[in-house]
């Protein structure tokens, strides 16, 4: 069933709903009952009669939007009916269309009348804290808007995109990048991603309340896609893997950047990223990092470190004859200038053994070194591979419409795309394979897929342990950076936690375009700043004007 289908047969429900419990309350307003099931329709009469700006109808059914725009119609109706206490307010929130039928059907519902100049200073208070209360409703359905359609904030917490994006970097996402997608969870909690609140670790994240009703959802949908993500773009998706939240839309948001698009080749030699057998592209906003292990016989200065090059994640272990370090990140020029320092005994860049099979260095205080730790939530794609982060591949990357052959070697490949990604029912007993209950030896692909790796690949949780990015799952590219503070979050790759302060050289700056030097959006800040506070100025003195004639 395609998205605007479902999305009508919601809007009738929701019509039905209405009009049952309304259509006496209408009568009573002096219109047609009939018309209490008329989507739209109806509740543009209901704002004409409480006197509200009837252009607020178009926001009725808008996903997200349209349940904060509903409640807020309900509100008006059932004041207009003088339903106007704590309770009655909790009850038209909690249980809308059964306090409006509870209303509708009661003996005798009447409209209340009201008049200035009869009200009390208490009424008249009452009046305008309610007025009060809309603009600020309308504010937070404007800034939902702006949100859910436009563009969203996103933070930077962790440094797999460094040197390009800095821990602590806020920015902007265009959703219309690769064409808008389409809410797929239409009554959810706005500004809010997946849950409400953790619970803490010790119980199961599952169990987080969800900001979404995961029961009422749509398909997958996207409109105006005017170009895909291509090869370099720094992109926005929903982590494919998230086991959490089954909407799509509502797993964690990645940024990474996409070094293979559909139908490419993909394959880490020795730590070097190729693509179709050629050498990748470096642009002018990248800079080639790799992971390098030091021995010390003392102990380094990593916050003067820091403060020379700005990002250093770093662990750092004491051995029987001095210190051990793993630096993540380090450029060919870096590297050569801590080599020089006189605390190194040796400093070697760091890859992992061909065929090794291993995932990721992780420090063990009981230990003198570094040991391989398997994480099976960290497991190289696909786990039938002695891959690894530094040599990986070749993997051809699955296009739409690409028939590819299924046995027992190929589906840990493919497991994920059929049974997750294009929901089918999959199966494997007895060395078969079963799709929708019907052995299969090939599966035509129904999207395309993308590798989205960080560019400190030593240091990025990436497609290359959770494998395909689903075009469903894109979200859009970031535009520019709107603040950035260093020591705001601390690397999971660092002992060191920098002192907090305000990166102004990034701020408003724009972080999509390959360029080393950004162009600066700063007179767009300006702008807005001016039109608002200007527009607020205007408006104040028209309102002192109308008042004193």
């Amino acid at each position: 069933m395609n998205y605007f289908l479902t999305y009508s047969i919601y809007v009738v429900i929701l019509s039905l709903l209405m009009g049952i419990s309304t259509w006496k309350l209408f009568k009573k307003m002096g219109y047609n009952p009939l018309f209490a099931f008329v989507p739209f329709y109806n509740y543009f009469i209901i704002l004409k009669e409480t006197e509200h700006s009837k252009w607020w109808v178009v926001l009725s059914y808008v996903p997200i939007v349209g349940p904060i725009m509903m409640t807020a119609f309900h509100l008006f109706l059932m004041r207009h009916f003088g339903k106007k206490s704590f309770v009655q307010t909790l009850l038209t929130i909690l249980l809308p269309f059964i306090y409006l039928a509870a209303v509708n059907y009661s003996k005798d519902p009447e409209v209340e009348k009201e008049d200035d100049l009869y009200l009390t200073e208490e009424e008249l208070a009452s009046k305008k804290k309610d007025t009060f209360t809309g603009s600020i409703t309308f504010a937070v359905v404007f800034a939902t808007i702006i949100h859910v359609f436009f563009t969203q904030p996103f933070g930077i917490p962790t440094g797999s995109m460094e040197r390009t994006l800095l821990v602590g970097d806020f920015l902007f996402v265009n959703k219309w990048s690769y064409g808008f997608r389409m809410p797929m969870r239409p009554v959810a909690l706005p500004f809010l991603q997946g849950t409400i609140m953790d619970t803490g670790q010790k119980g199961n994240p599952k169990d987080d309340p969800k900001s979404y009703v995961d029961a009422i959802k749509l398909p997958y949908s996207r409109i105006l896609q005017l170009k895909k993500p291509q090869r370099h773009d720094i992109v926005v998706f929903n982590y494919p893997q998230d086991s959490v939240h089954t909407a799509i839309d509502r797993k964690d948001p990645y940024v990474k950047r996409c070094v293979a698009v559909a139908g490419d080749l993909l394959e880490m030699r020795a730590g070097r990223l190729f693509i179709n057998g050629k050498p990748e592209v470096i642009l002018g906003d990248q800079q080639l990092q790799h992971k390098y292990i030091a021995t010390t016989g003392s102990q380094l200065d990593i916050p003067a470190l820091y403060k020379t090059y700005g990002f250093l994640p770093v662990q750092e272990i004491q051995t029987q004859n001095g210190f051990m370090y793993d630096f993540q990140g380090l450029t060919d020029q870096t590297a050569r200038e801590i080599k020089a320092l006189p605390q190194i005994i040796d400093l070697k860049e760091h890859i992992w053994e061909k065929d090794s099979a291993a995932v990721s260095y992780k420090a063990n205080a009981a230990r003198d070194a570094y040991t391989k730790n398997i994480d099976t939530t960290q497991s190289i794609f696909p786990i039938n591979k002695k891959w690894n982060q530094d040599w990986y591949g070749p993997l051809r990357i699955p296009k739409k419409g690409d028939v590819v052959t299924l046995n027992q070697d190929t589906l840990p490949e493919y497991q994920w795309i059929i049974s997750e990604y294009e929901h089918h029912h999959l199966e494997n007993k007895n060395g078969k394979i079963f799709i929708d209950g019907k052995e299969a030896t090939q599966y035509t692909i129904q999207q395309d897929y993308y590798m989205m790796i960080g560019d400190n690949r030593d240091a990025s949780l990436d497609a290359r342990f959770f494998g395909f990015v689903p075009e469903e799952n894109i979200v859009g590219s970031p535009m520019f950076t709107w603040l950035s503070v260093q020591g705001l979050f601390k690397d999971s790759g660092s002992s060191y936690q920098a002192d907090t302060k305000i990166r102004w050289d990034r701020m408003f700056k724009a972080t999509n375009t390959g360029e080393l030097h950004k162009t600066s959006y700063w007179w767009v800040a300006a702008l807005i700043l001016g039109l608002f506070f200007g527009w607020d100025f205007i408006v104040k003195l028209f309102k002192k004007k109308k008042e004193e004639q």
